[in-house]
């Protein structure tokens, strides 16, 4: 196939991904607890006046969908920065158990704090969740200098994972205060409740770290055709691994956070955009995935949102239903070969 047409199909792919997320983006708005009109929602979105509905979009849904979008978008180049490290096409923050460890340290801290009265900021979260997911992707790496097979090392983090949520929830459940037990929800997974001051901080640091995720396409791109051949390339593979991990861990964290634990997202959409794309390439998959996450993730918050209004669902049941088909069809097209 020529170059000319390979553009092209990204190109057209790109197009598609992005209307469907425009149109996502009007759907969220428009539905939920109180649906609205178009009418309403314009002049809720440009005249910005005290009324109920615009109050509705502005506090609540506009933060709601611009959270879901970065961080489904942070958790989707998480999971390809992770397939490529550990050349495994099932690996992910929520298999391995990274979510859990962040999800762990985060529910700790928060435990810890509020029972003392002081509440936690968002950038606190973040570096609590960052050293969970440190300490998970730790053992994680032990394991794997131990363990050559990698369906087994998957294994492994999923045990990981049960042990840091059986903690979580056990904390959970028998703390007394009132704050503290509602951490159940944040635990299951949830975008409710987001506030523009939680969307700033996720906005720095979803936007730096996807950035330098971008700038090293062309590392990443050697390195995953074999650490001989990216060192022959001039790649400092050791530093490049490090910083795989690194921003692997902070991606997952961010989404842990401040959405808590959200499954398969990491390890589904890669490969979706691979099958979109039908290349490898780095420098097409990262802002593939970002855009691809963003897509998948408003979709199933739309779902858990407003299926059973204004009863909400936890956004990993819906995220599970939809993708352990893809992750399925990613171990079976692995073991085909």
């Amino acid at each position: 196939m020529g170059k000319n047409s390979k553009i092209k199909r990204y190109i057209t792919a790109f197009t598609i991904i992005i209307a469907v997320l425009l149109v996502l983006i009007i759907w969220n708005i428009s539905y939920g607890s109180v649906d609205m009109k178009f009418r309403d929602i314009t002049n809720a979105l440009f005249l910005r006046d005290e009324s109920t509905l615009s109050k509705i979009i502005w506090q609540i849904r506009m933060p709601r969908l611009i959270a879901a979008i970065l961080l489904g978008g942070a958790l989707s180049v998480s999971g390809f920065l992770l397939q490529s490290f550990f050349q495994n096409p099932i690996a992910g923050p929520y298999v391995l158990g990274i979510s859990s460890g962040a999800k762990l340290v985060v529910a700790l801290v928060m435990i810890f704090l509020l029972e003392k009265g002081i509440m936690i900021s968002s950038l606190g979260m973040v570096i609590a969740a960052f050293t969970g997911s440190l300490l998970a992707m730790a053992f994680v790496l032990v394991i794997s200098f131990k363990i050559k097979n990698m369906s087994i090392l998957v294994v492994c983090g999923i045990m990981i994972g049960y042990i840091c949520s059986a903690i979580t929830d056990f904390c959970v459940t028998f703390a007394s205060d009132s704050n503290i037990v509602n951490l159940h929800n944040w635990s299951m997974g949830s975008f409710s409740g987001m506030s523009w001051d939680n969307i700033k901080v996720m906005s720095v640091i979803v936007v730096i770290t996807v950035t330098a995720t971008f700038f090293l396409s062309k590392p990443i791109s050697a390195y995953q055709l074999g650490e001989a051949y990216a060192r022959n390339m001039g790649v400092n593979v050791q530093i490049l691994r490090i910083l795989l991990i690194l921003l692997s861990s902070l991606l997952s964290a961010c989404v842990t956070a401040f959405a808590g634990p959200i499954s398969f997202v990491g390890i589904a959409v890669p490969h979706l955009v691979k099958i979109i794309m039908k290349t490898a390439k780095p420098i097409v998959l990262i802002p593939g995935c970002f855009l691809g996450g963003a897509v998948i993730t408003l979709f199933c918050d739309g779902i858990a949102r407003c299926v059973f209004a204004p009863t909400e669902i936890s956004i990993s049941s819906v995220t599970a239903i939809f993708l352990v088909p893809v992750v399925l069809m990613a171990m079976l097209k692995k073991n085909g070969k």
